[in-house]
């Protein structure tokens, strides 16, 4: 993934929560975690930069949705051990970018009052980014 995309992504994802009043942080890791870009409303708590960052972490390198992998370790309690990985954060707000099926990054979003609306700001943004 370029980096001028995930820039993008970025921007979009924070410009999307916005639009619902939401001041967030949004980071785009590639496929290894390797943060690509960050973008931060101005208003959002200092906080939602280390939160970002690890769903997209999470969500790169478990190759699934942040809201996927809490759901798996809510009906399968041997999955619990996911959430103890180093920088993983089992929050919904996480979600893969994939080109031609292939991951090669992730986006996270943390600040708004709830992961499903941080992850759908991020989804939109990147569906956004690539349709174009």
């Amino acid at each position: 993934m370029s980096t001028s995309a995930a820039v993008r992504i970025a921007q979009l994802a924070v410009q999307n929560c916005a639009q619902g009043g939401y001041n967030v942080t949004a980071t785009v890791v590639d496929r290894a975690g390797v943060t690509l870009a960050v973008a931060r409303s101005e208003n959002a708590g200092p906080h939602t930069v280390d939160a970002s960052y690890r769903k997209a972490y999470t969500s790169a390198l478990a190759r699934n949705t942040t809201a996927a992998i809490a759901e798996n370790i809510r009906t399968k309690p041997a999955s619990a051990e996911l959430a103890r990985i180093d920088r993983f954060l089992v929050l919904a707000g996480g979600a893969p970018i994939r080109v031609n099926n292939a991951v090669v990054g992730a986006v996270g979003v943390g600040g708004a009052p709830s992961g499903t609306i941080d992850e759908k700001c991020a989804t939109d943004a990147v569906t956004t980014v690539l349709s174009r």
